[in-house]
Order: structure tokens, then sequence, then C-alpha cells
């Protein structure tokens, strides 16, 4: 394993959130959401995401929670200096919620070791809103 100090703050996110009009039914409530994530690699070392952890709450405090291996179907190894963006969705029951959660990484130096056995840290993905366009007006 790569004996190289990881400072874990160089792997920054980056979040923009759409309301998709043509896929909710507002009269049913059924609100959907797509957000774009960018995941930004300022260190010197690849970084791989391996799980994440979405906690998803609307206006009246329901909460969703999300655990799964990688993003929308891949486990992306993000090159140093190198960013990976992924747009994937959120249904909610209210025009207004939020989004919030964790990506869980590995530095992927050796490459040749499995990310099962390289030790894993936290990026952690600050709330973000979820909002029709009329919803904080």
């Amino acid at each position: 394993m790569s004996n190289i100090p990881f400072n874990p703050s160089l792997v920054g996110v980056s979040v923009v959130t759409t309301f998709l009009p043509n896929h909710s039914i507002p009269d049913e409530g059924h609100f959907t959401f797509a957000y774009t994530i960018t995941i930004s690699n300022a260190s010197d070392l690849p970084v791989q995401l391996v799980s994440r952890h979405w906690i998803i709450t609307d206006a009246n405090e329901e909460i969703q929670e999300v655990r799964g291996e990688g993003v929308v179907g891949e486990q992306p190894v993000i090159p140093p200096g190198e960013s990976y963006r992924y747009t994937s969705g959120a249904t909610l029951a209210t025009p207004l919620g939020y989004m919030q959660g964790s990506y869980y990484m590995v530095v992927r130096e050796p490459m040749d070791v499995s990310p099962g056995e390289l030790p894993t840290f936290e990026v952690p993905v600050a709330p973000f809103t979820l909002h029709t366009p009329t919803a904080l007006n």
C-alpha cells in the first residue's frame, strides 16, 4: 500500500439540480428531480468511488435512505487532477426537499490491489435542495 499521506479534503463534490416536470405528477404528489454531481480529485493519487449513502428528505420530513455500490452502475476511478460527472434522479412527495450523504472511496494505489483490500475514506456531500421553480417563491 502507498505510504504517501492522503488528504480526503482534496476530493470535492459539486451539485446541480433540475426539476423534471415531464416526469412529475404534482396532483398525485410525484415530483421528480435530476441531480448532476461532479466529483473532483485535486490530489496526486487516483481515487475510486466504491459506494454511496444518501438521505433524501421531503418537506413533510419523510426520509428515504439509499445505500449502494458505486453510482449509476459504475465504481469510477478518478485520476489525479481529473473529475467524474454523472446524473441521477430522485422523486419526492412534495415540491421541496433536500439530499445529503457520503461517498465512500479508496486511494487506488497500488492499482493491482482489490478496492476491498484498501482503506476506505468518506467524502461527505453537504445538503442540497431539490425544488420546483416556484417552491421557494
